[in-house]
């Protein structure tokens, strides 16, 4: 039961050769053989070529797109790090005077007491 099995498929997969598109036996010249195309196929093939370059052009655009963003966002980021760094300063500079009026304050303060 094996063995016929095994012969049966053996022989569909060689029939399936000697059947297949293009093989013709004996004739082993590739310039003899023709090809014909039908109108459907080369219509389906502008279709795909087509649709290829449609997105290709998408592809391109949206990469473009990317770019932009990521030249905004490099902007903004540089932006914020500016307006960060002068708030840092600006903070430092305001505890400073802070400081320094509390300073103040506490010498008057002082001269006040020595005066009394």
């Amino acid at each position: 039961m094996k063995k016929t099995i095994i012969s049966l498929v053996l022989a569909m997969a060689c029939s399936g050769m000697a059947f297949a598109d293009g093989f013709f036996p004996l004739n082993f010249s590739s310039s003899d053989k023709t090809t014909t195309t039908t109108p459907t196929e080369t219509a389906g093939n502008t279709k795909m070529e087509s649709a290829i370059t449609e997105l290709d052009n998408a592809q391109v655009d949206v990469r473009n797109q990317l770019l932009d963003y990521k030249s905004k966002y490099s902007d903004v980021d540089a932006r914020y790090n500016q307006v960060k760094a002068e708030r840092k300063a600006s903070g430092k500079q305001v505890k400073a005077l802070e400081k320094r009026i509390r300073q103040l304050d506490k010498a008057k303060a002082n001269i006040k007491k020595n005066m009394q």
